[in-house]
């Protein structure tokens, strides 16, 4: 596995790739923060198991973030990080500086003007700016012929699948389902911040959502259960929500969503 600090040596890695194939190779790209889990993990190995290359790029972008203090607690782990990606087959990590990938100090950015500013865009201005403009600098440095995304962050996912479909960028966008615990809790690096109690109070966010009849009732629910709703939304046959939980003086906010076809009210 060769890991890349400078975005120009990855390109020419990338170049490379072209070269030596008697065919187009097929590059599958995990985009990630990350504080790897078993979720990124689950891309990694679908995206190993279909493609020539995978490569894995770890970037806290601090353009998505609209609270600073997010930004300061969000978790790190680079050497285990590095290990994991090593261990499931990953051929490349990009590992890009800020200075590097935002040379234009973010005057250039992506933005879309509608479902943005819906569910966690409505709570997290600029959010989606900062995500959209950072993914697309990746894929136009990648350049892979499949991207995975997790679909834990739907709303994301559909973002990027129509930004690709909308400025033609030439990828494939892979949605793969959401890696939960035992108790359903959705894995993400946010779930490491969580105390015992927080943990079994966010565990009842999926089975609300899942066991509710509507969005008022979830609502009613989650609230009901501790947590402070963003919102709970239907959205393109699924059941979307945000909440936060408040552990001492610091805010962890938590995403998920579950097919309406699967929930057990309906």
């Amino acid at each position: 596995m060769q890991v890349f600090k400078e975005i120009a040596a990855l390109q020419g890695w990338r170049r490379q790739l072209q070269v030596q194939a008697s065919a187009a190779p097929t590059v599958g790209f995990v985009p990630t923060m990350g504080a790897l889990h078993a979720g990124h993990l689950a891309l990694l190995q679908t995206s190993v198991a279909a493609n020539d290359y995978t490569v894995l790029s770890i970037f806290v972008n601090a353009t998505q973030f609209n609270d600073p203090k997010d930004l300061t607690h969000y978790p790190s782990s680079l050497t285990e990080d590095l290990q994991l990606a090593r261990d499931a087959g990953v051929a490349a990590v990009l590992l890009p500086a800020h200075a590097d990938l935002y040379p234009d100090d973010y005057r250039y950015r992506v933005s879309e003007s509608q479902f943005s500013q819906m569910l966690c865009g409505a709570h997290r201005p600029g959010h989606f700016d900062g995500v959209l403009s950072v993914v697309l600098k990746l894929l136009n440095i990648v350049a892979p012929s499949h991207a995975y995304f997790g679909l834990k962050d739907y709303q994301q996912y559909l973002l990027i699948k129509e930004m690709c479909q909308a400025l033609f960028v030439p990828v494939a966008i892979v949605g793969c389902e959401t890696v939960r615990e035992a108790d359903g809790l959705a894995l993400s690096s946010r779930n490491r911040r969580l105390t015992p109690e927080a943990r079994r109070i966010a565990a009842q966010l999926n089975q609300i959502l899942r066991q509710t009849v509507d969005e008022a009732e979830a609502t009613d629910q989650l609230t009901a259960a501790g947590m402070e709703v963003d919102y709970v939304a239907a959205v393109d046959g699924r059941r979307l929500a945000a909440v936060n939980l408040a552990i001492g003086n610091a805010t962890i906010r938590l995403i998920d969503n579950v097919s309406l076809g699967a929930t057990d009210a309906g």
